[in-house]
């Protein structure tokens, strides 16, 4: 069956209308489970759109469990697809402050994270951090490479809170995340960055490694601070990193014993 795909009209969530164009095809049977989707070339030039937009598209309708992909294959439709799935809508009234919105949801949600996983890990969660750490610090800063390092990195911390609302909402918002970072041209490369960088995600390990829920805390608020300045213009707004710099003082007092983490735990 042939598929109903056409040009989307310009907007700043193209992501979205790709996205709901393929959900379309998949809901009226002209993708059935199995089939593979078009090539991100295809489809990009299908819909007049980037190959980054169809990168997120995709990514979208993958976290959604619409699609699943395999490396140096494409993207496939599921033979099932989920029915309670989490949404994130984004405001077009404010298309500029998107990723800026992201990103702090993103901070509020890892600076809390970070201290569950100080009190939970294991050592198996020890060494998924460790070798995410290593990955990053062996790709150059910046590549897609390390940027999959970095989203392992995070998502390793995610597990070990054994929290699965924490696991699927930051797999989704992380790689939201990411996806922006690549459309719009990456983050600046020195060599400077990179150690900062690698400074800043050694010290959260060595936090969670200690069991120190509030030196966890206070370790991630001040890397993703120092992430939002590193985006540079990307992020859309300037003060989203002082307010990220901002959660490593005000929540530290909620984690600063085991039963405000179990306390923590219950609430998400």
């Amino acid at each position: 069956m042939a598929l109903k795909l056409s040009r989307v009209d310009r907007g700043p969530h193209l992501p979205t209308l790709v996205a709901s164009s393929i959900t379309r095809e998949i809901a009226q049977g002209r993708l059935k489970p199995g089939d593979q989707l078009p090539t991100e070339q295809a489809l990009a030039e299908t819909f007049g759109v980037s190959r980054n937009v169809v990168r997120e598209a995709i990514a979208r309708l993958r976290f959604e469990g619409r699609v699943w992909s395999r490396q140096g294959r494409g993207a496939f439709v599921s033979s099932t697809t989920q029915t309670n799935l989490l949404k994130i809508e984004h405001d077009d009234a404010q298309p500029r402050d998107v990723f800026a919105a992201l990103f702090q949801f993103r901070g509020i949600l890892e600076v809390q994270g970070a201290a569950l996983a100080a009190q939970l890990r294991t050592k198996a969660d020890l060494e998924q951090i460790r070798n995410a750490v290593d990955a990053m610090a062996a790709a150059p800063y910046g590549s897609i490479n390390w940027l999959n390092g970095d989203l392992a990195f995070h998502q390793a911390i995610a597990a070990a809170t054994r929290n699965t609302y924490f696991v699927q909402v930051l797999a989704f918002v992380a790689e939201q995340v990411r996806e922006s970072i690549l459309a719009a041209g990456g983050q600046s490369h020195s060599d400077d960055m990179a150690q900062a960088t690698e400074r800043e995600h050694r010290a959260i390990l060595a936090a969670i490694e200690a069991q120190d829920q509030s030196a966890a805390q206070k370790a991630m608020a001040d890397h993703l601070a120092g992430a939002a300045i590193r985006v540079g213009p990307a992020l859309g707004k300037a003060e989203t990193a002082t307010d990220l710099k901002a959660l490593s003082e005000k929540p530290g007092r909620k984690a600063k014993s085991r039963n405000g983490a179990r306390l923590l735990a219950r609430k998400t």
